[in-house]
């Protein structure tokens, strides 16, 4: 019962914190993601567990700050997955498949220009990093995958949602998630399997197979989605909608496949029925809540030490990577027939990097000693974990502060792209 009770004390200090987290973050008017994640590294066994507390109580009581600390608890990683997974299912719903199929050109080619800068960039600067092709893989495929995560939660909180350049922004997140989705497959069978080829095909086969499944589900199924919550219980659509889209989820996690990618389908057949709104009201405080959890979770496991013996390659990154998702946004937006003004706001957007980063960073972590040195899977763990702190708190903030880089950028757009005076003959 202690057991229990300590387990149950954790859990209210977890929504406690990220409470008042959020309460800071709308007083001086800031997103609340990057104030999520600091404090769940404030808490966490590594910044709060080692500080030292001598006589706090007066008696010895607390010794250290290790007692005080939260850890990675099954309910906060399931609850950060749900988070995930809802984040990706709300995206879904605002990207139905006619608007997926109606936009497949403008997709193709902003996804295209986005891995070909971002995915490129990434493996010159892994390759000068770690002088090998799988560590520049792994590099390349963490500095390339946008967050779908934060980037949608964001255009949900700034209000983007309904504006003309979020159509850019989540095409090239869909693009994205199914790049990584095969990406993913590949990446674990070299590294987990030591290079394995033959491995690494039949998990792409099954990736895609799954894919393949799930847009037929969509297509063809919308009328069982349809049915499925027809009820006048607002309690039955949230259970049935949640059934459905976790353990499909579920299922694609366990054949290898990204649940992100799988929520997004679940969301875009559910986009086709008749009970989107009611969807959007009854699962948005769910989503939020679990989003929450996902962000918070994101700084608990975050070891700030960690960051100190790849500072450079971190800030080697951000240099050289910041620049290209804002130039490969922009192309975006204007490819999507975006003004310079809007198009500047998706390259500011697509910024953050975030869930998939650290995906990548964890299976290179689970490969040390076979796939990779031990002492590169550790240094490309704590490279991701630092890249991914930085640029969820810059995407975030650039995408707050937009208003005010617009008004300095786009006047010496227009300067430069205005023609230049002919003398005139008199």
């Amino acid at each position: 019962m202690a057991a229990e009770s300590t387990a149950l004390i954790d859990i209210g200090i977890l929504f406690a914190a990220v409470a008042l987290a959020g309460l800071l973050a709308n007083r001086i008017n800031q997103s609340v993601i990057p104030f999520y994640i600091v404090i769940g590294m404030g808490l966490s066994p590594y910044v709060l567990g080692r500080i030292d507390f001598p006589g706090l109580l007066g008696n010895g009581a607390i010794p250290h700050g290790s007692e005080l600390a939260l850890v990675e608890t099954d309910f906060i990683y399931l609850g950060a997955e749900l988070g995930i997974v809802l984040l990706l299912f709300f995206l879904g719903l605002e990207f139905n498949l006619e608007r997926l199929i109606a936009a497949k050109e403008k997709i193709g080619k902003a996804g295209t220009v986005d891995l070909a800068i971002n995915f490129g960039i990434g493996l010159v600067l892994g390759w000068i990093l770690f002088g090998s092709f799988l560590p520049a893989f792994l590099t390349a495929g963490i500095v390339y995958i946008s967050s779908s995560a934060i980037i949608t939660k964001s255009l949900i909180d700034l209000g983007w949602i309904a504006n003309d350049e979020s159509d850019p922004m989540l095409g090239t997140l869909v693009y994205e998630d199914l790049f990584i989705a095969v990406y993913l497959a590949i990446a674990s069978a070299l590294v987990l399997g030591g290079g394995d080829v033959g491995e690494a095909l039949g998990q792409i086969g099954i990736a895609v197979g799954f894919i393949l499944v799930l847009l037929l589900l969509v297509y063809f199924g919308t009328a069982w989605f349809q049915r499925s919550l027809e009820t006048d219980s607002h309690e039955f659509v949230v259970l049935r909608s949640l059934g459905i889209m976790v353990l499909i989820s579920g299922a694609a996690l366990s054949l290898g496949v990204s649940e992100a990618v799988a929520a997004f389908f679940v969301g875009m057949a559910f986009s086709s029925t008749g009970h989107v709104h009611d969807l959007e009201n009854l699962l948005e405080p769910i989503r939020d809540t679990f989003a929450a959890v996902f962000f918070f979770w994101i700084g608990l496991i975050t070891d700030p030490l960690l960051f100190f013996d790849v500072l450079w390659i971190i800030a080697a990154a951000v240099l050289l990577t910041t620049p290209t998702k804002l130039v490969s946004g922009y192309l975006g937006g204007r490819i999507y027939g975006l003004d310079e003004r809007r198009s500047i706001r998706v390259g500011l957007g697509m910024t953050t990097r975030g869930e998939f980063s650290l995906i990548i960073a964890s299976i290179a972590l689970a490969g040390a000693g076979t796939g990779l040195a031990t002492g590169v899977a550790n240094d490309i763990y704590a490279f991701a974990v630092g890249y991914v702190l930085f640029m969820s708190i810059l995407g975030t903030t650039l995408m707050g502060y937009s208003g005010k880089i617009e008004s300095v950028v786009v006047p010496r757009l227009e300067s430069r792209s205005e023609p230049t005076p002919q003398p005139s003959d008199d």
